[in-house]
């Protein structure tokens, strides 16, 4: 074994050291789910003044409302106590700054693999994209109607979300 990972472990020693959830059931304590972008600069818990425990969370390059985002809305909604969703993308998103022939012609040159065959999900227009994915969320048949559902753009220069669907 290499100790590519000695770092992060030595850090989830220190975290269990304090880790106070033990038996937590894992229902959504606030009812939220929040579905945003993977980009490493959201603290989707953070920005909306919760704490672990209290939302699920749910993220993709773009935070986009995927097959498999609906399928953990659904068990959210229908188990988990979940009543409101976030749909949350962000400014300066890679996925919506550049062109899917962009992204590939990008990751291609940087793995030597071609990748014209994948579909990396790029937003031509973020605006329609959100009213869309949130669009799907109150449409489902098994979610829609029972909760409240909103689509936001965080800003990720200064921390605040505006709502926009």
């Amino acid at each position: 074994m290499d100790d590519a990972f000695d770092d992060l472990l030595a850090a989830n020693r220190e975290y269990a050291e304090t880790f106070d959830m033990q038996g937590f059931d894992g229902i959504a304590q606030k009812g939220v789910a929040v579905v945003t972008c993977m980009d490493s600069r959201l603290d989707p818990i953070g920005m909306i003044g919760l704490k672990p425990g209290e939302a699920k969370i749910l993220r993709n390059p773009g935070g986009r409302v995927t097959g498999r985002v609906l399928v953990a809305l659904v068990l959210g909604v229908n188990l988990l106590k979940v009543d409101r969703v976030l749909v949350v993308q962000h400014t300066r998103c890679a996925m919506a700054s550049s062109s899917e022939q962009e992204l590939k012609d990008s990751i291609t040159e940087a793995s030597g693999q071609d990748i014209t065959w994948m579909d990396l999900g790029a937003i031509s227009d973020p605006e329609a994209t959100l009213a869309e994915d949130v669009h799907r969320v109150e449409t489902h048949p098994v979610i829609g109607g029972r909760i409240k559902v909103a689509g936001f753009v965080y800003d990720v220069d200064t921390g605040l979300l505006e709502r926009k669907a």
